[in-house]
């Protein structure tokens, strides 16, 4: 009797430590227009504090496939972020520049398109309760 009280207590302990997995939402961003099946496709979540400094608070990759490709970020909690996308062609794990400081490679953020370098002000958005989903074009 004592061990199947101890089997059910494990299976119900179990139970509740994947429910508490699943705390926030989906953020599914879809990129179109990429342009080769060369290298991957890198995308990450920013905090103010993170943007444009390094890596993201949440990071992710996918080989590229010309056309379109799909990043998904689960259990994002709610807070303020801004994406970050880069098409690394030579699977550098880095952005490329021509000597005028140009990138060589396709990138993109959430948000406002600008000339000149991205702010998080102009790729802000909020995650709250509910999932969200992009499409944005490199």
């Amino acid at each position: 009797m004592k061990t199947i009280g101890l089997i059910l207590g494990l299976v119900f302990s179990s139970l509740v430590a994947t429910a508490q997995d699943n705390k926030g939402v989906t953020i599914t961003v879809v990129i179109e227009n990429v342009l080769s099946d060369e290298g991957i496709i890198m995308g990450a979540l920013h905090t103010e504090q993170t943007f444009m400094k390094g890596p993201g608070v949440v990071n992710q990759q996918v080989d590229a496939a010309k056309g379109e490709v799909t990043l998904t970020f689960e259990n994002v909690e709610k807070g303020s972020f801004a994406l970050m996308l880069l098409h690394d062609v030579n699977n550098n794990q880095r952005m490329d520049f021509e000597a005028n400081g140009m990138p060589k490679e396709n990138y993109a953020t959430s948000g406002e398109t600008t000339f000149g370098p991205p702010s998080f002000a102009g790729a802000q958005f909020n995650v709250v309760d509910e999932d969200l989903e992009f499409k944005i074009r490199f």
